[in-house]
């Protein structure tokens, strides 16, 4: 598929069919992560891919809580992808702390956007998480403390039937200008 229809396609999935990714797959999503580019390539994401029946339930569970609901598809993905904030060169870190930057907030956006387009080429579906109980799932897979997670990506092959929803976005006039503000 073209580039154009990619990103017109990929969306947020939310249902997930109970068909195992395959390990070449997987290959190719970390792949993806790997080639993104950051800030003086500096990379400063690790890559945690949790397939593992019960780990992966475990950190699906710390999505959501009985007070807080929109995560609870996550148990349904068969992979979970958990990309943490590495820390990066002391030049890298110098130059976001003189311009006010975040780059490794960026970069892992980046990463992530990477590996959910690499995924839908691939025919499956992916959710970005930016919710969840980061000590909880630090503990889980054994995270150092000083290490923050950025976010968590479900990956797995959309549910049967899963409906493929319209893009609603702002117009090209309300987002968007040349030469100006």
């Amino acid at each position: 598929m073209d580039f154009a229809q990619l990103i017109r396609e990929r969306q947020s999935v939310r249902s997930y069919a109970d068909t195992p990714v395959e390990p070449e797959k997987l290959a190719m999503l970390v792949d993806a992560v790997r080639l993104a580019p950051s800030a003086s390539n500096a990379q400063p994401w690790k890559l945690v891919m949790v397939d593992d029946p019960v780990l992966r339930g475990e950190i699906a569970q710390a999505t959501f809580s009985q007070a807080i609901a929109f995560n609870r598809f996550a148990p349904q993905a068969p992979v979970i992808a958990v990309l943490t904030i590495e820390r990066t060169r002391t030049i890298t870190q110098i130059g976001g702390w003189l311009k006010d930057r975040e780059y490794q907030l960026i970069d892992i956006g980046i990463a992530a956007e990477h590996l959910c387009l690499q995924a839908a080429e691939l025919g499956l579906g992916t959710c970005m998480i930016g919710w969840f109980n980061e000590k909880k799932i630090k503990h889980l897979l054994r995270i150092p403390r000083g290490t923050r997670i950025g976010l968590l990506v479900t990956i797995g092959y959309p549910a049967e039937g899963y409906p493929v929803r319209p893009k609603v976005r702002k117009e090209t006039a309300q987002m968007s200008s040349f030469n100006g503000y």
